[in-house]
């Protein structure tokens, strides 16, 4: 009885054993960190993807802006010019553009971008009298202040000097 148990267990010796259980959690462990990987790209992918349209929304706005006062400003008769506050028209509403110096006016465009939730603030700058500054910027969520604390705020900025 002794002697047959002996050669069953000769058949499969116990290092065998313990080599398809080390061999198993190897495979395992390379699995897992595989998918891990995999997981991290795609995190990061969707983060990306987030992060430019708020960037194209920001800018989008920081462009209206500019090409707002832009027009306004080298037109047959400049708005920029006079020291009363000008009214001119932009994104279809009346904006009254404030000087807070001599030579510089700024004003506040909402409603921009693809869900209305953009906005720019643009100062127009001719303290000097050969140049003028313009500077536009652009963010892609805001109130009708453009003022908005949110965590998801991008900025971007077009500075103008002509």
């Amino acid at each position: 009885m002794i002697k047959e148990n002996l050669q069953k267990n000769k058949a499969c010796p116990p290092t065998r054993r313990g080599f398809v259980i080390l061999f198993a959690v190897t495979i395992s462990a390379v699995l897992l960190s595989i998918a891990l990987g995999v997981a991290n790209i795609t995190l990061r992918e969707i983060k990306f993807g987030t992060s430019t349209k708020d960037t194209n929304e920001a800018f989008f706005a920081a462009d209206s802006g500019a090409e707002c006062a832009l027009f306004y400003d080298i037109s047959s008769e400049s708005v920029f010019i006079d020291p009363d506050s000008p009214s001119i028209l932009c994104n279809n509403s009346t904006i009254t553009a404030n000087e807070n110096q001599t030579s510089f006016w700024s004003f506040t465009i909402s409603g921009l971008g693809s869900g209305g939730q953009s906005c720019a603030k643009v100062t127009v700058d001719k303290t000097v009298l050969t140049k003028t500054t313009l500077i536009s910027k652009g963010y892609n969520v805001g109130s009708p202040l453009c003022n908005s604390t949110s965590s998801k705020l991008v900025e971007r900025e077009i500075e103008l000097n002509y």
